[in-house]
């Protein structure tokens, strides 16, 4: 039998004892992520998301959540995955992100379905998983091994590029003003 751990040495293990910790994990499809849960604002239910034009595809729009405008992200199309018809399962994700023009922001990710919170130990890490130097892998920030299955532990910072937040924090600012001028 191959064993799928491969804890790593010297200063590789450093950096994933830093990891260990508590993760908020998450279906897309039939694979499970993790999010640090520190970065995990609240989980709610699928609100109704208003759509904008001449956005990228993931961008699944906007929500207003008690007064707040919330950019959506869709992460099954970002990541590449086929778009389903949302179930009573799907969930957005509100978590708080590095802002490309500092600071932080909120944003939503829509997942299939919310699973648990894991206290993931570092005996429980692995790197992630290398795929030549084409593939940005930049986002995984590794793999947890737990429950006899695999969870890739996402760097929610960096799931979106520097220009792509800059798209989706726009959107958000735009869609404020818009509600606050209707407002006026």
């Amino acid at each position: 039998m191959t064993e799928i751990r491969n804890p790593a040495a010297g200063q590789g293990s450093s950096q994933l004892a830093e990891l260990a910790g508590k993760y908020l994990t998450f279906r897309l499809a039939a694979e499970e992520y993790g999010l640090e849960i520190i970065k995990v604002q609240e989980i709610i239910g699928l609100l109704p998301v208003t759509h904008v034009p001449r956005v990228p595809e993931y961008v699944r729009g906007v929500i207003n959540l008690r007064g707040r405008i919330i950019p959506t992200v869709d992460l099954r199309t970002k990541f590449g995955m086929e778009r389903i018809a949302d179930t009573e399962k799907t969930c957005i994700i509100v978590v708080e992100v590095g802002s490309p023009k500092g600071g932080k922001m909120n944003m939503g990710i829509i997942v299939d379905e919310v699973a648990e919170v894991l206290d993931i130990a570092a005996d429980e890490l692995d790197h992630p998983p290398e795929f030549g130097t084409s593939v940005n892998m930049s986002f995984i920030l590794g793999v947890g091994i737990v429950k006899e299955g695999v969870k890739i532990l996402l760097d929610i910072d960096r799931v979106l590029t520097t220009e792509e937040a800059k798209i989706v924090q726009s959107v958000a600012q735009q869609q404020q003003q818009m509600a606050q001028g209707k407002a006026s």
